[in-house]
């Protein structure tokens, strides 16, 4: 899926415009990027975490000359998905993944 299938998908949904739900996402897209670029996590409960991570420089090798040289530090983008998501991702596709936002109750009370 593409940005433009997205945008199909969740004005279908959502009884939205096209225009508007891609103005949405790009909000969106803004926010989280513009929150990335301040140091700030962005935190969606259920589907993941965006978080900025630094990582350290290192030693590598130039593939066309084999020749030693350091690859500079420099900070990174990480996605850490989501129990909802995760679940989503890896279950049976027959049943659709809801959150109802109410914990689940596994093991049933015994009277």
């Amino acid at each position: 899926m593409n940005k433009t299938d997205l945008i199909d998908a969740v004005a279908t949904r959502s009884n939205t415009t096209k225009a508007q739900t891609a103005t949405m996402l790009n909000g969106l897209l803004n926010v989280i990027q513009k929150s990335l670029a301040d140091g700030d996590n962005v935190q969606l409960v259920g589907f993941g975490t965006f978080s900025i991570t630094e990582r350290a420089s290192r030693e590598g090798r130039n593939p066309a000359t084999g020749k030693t040289m350091t690859i500079p530090a420099k900070k990174v983008v990480k996605f850490k998905p989501g129990k909802t998501l995760s679940d989503a991702a890896t279950a049976d596709n027959s049943k659709p993944v809801v959150n109802t936002g109410k914990p689940v109750n596994k093991t049933a009370k015994k009277k």
